[in-house]
């Protein structure tokens, strides 16, 4: 028994060597930012209707399980963005989003309506990075 599953172990192994392609796990991304209390309902029916080719941008920039989270704290509107990176060059990707047209047109729609934190307003960008302190896989 313990030859026969050692010989199959070992022939899946060495197909796996020519065939498959071992990926490597999703690298986790959040970010946080404000939100501005009278765009809020914009900003939420935005994404309510997100349009089909910033979605599929989104896809085509390897990004999966991506959500966006609203929470009030001491009377001001925060979202928390989380999503799972999956390709090889997340700069590259970022950047190909970045120069797409219809994602421009999307972000004049969604940058009105959030406040940055101090920390990326100096930098000009709208999402505050954070540090991942917990993960369960």
């Amino acid at each position: 028994m313990k030859i026969i599953f050692i010989s199959l172990l070992a022939g899946l192994l060495a197909g796996c060597s020519t065939t498959c392609q071992v990926k490597s796990p999703p690298q986790r991304y959040a970010w946080v930012t404000g939100l501005k209390p009278d765009l809020a309902a914009h900003y939420e029916d935005l994404h309510a209707h997100a349009w089909p080719g910033v979605n599929k941008m989104i896809k085509e920039c390897h990004i999966q399980n991506f959500s966006i989270h609203e929470r009030e704290i001491e009377g001001k509107l925060y979202l928390f963005a989380y999503l799972e990176y999956t390709g090889t060059n997340f700069d590259a990707d970022m950047k190909r989003m970045t120069d797409d047209p219809e994602t421009q047109r999307w972000w004049k729609e969604t940058d009105p309506c959030q406040s940055p934190l101090p920390d990326a307003a100096a930098k000009g960008k709208i999402w505050s990075d954070t540090k991942e302190v917990y993960f369960l896989p």
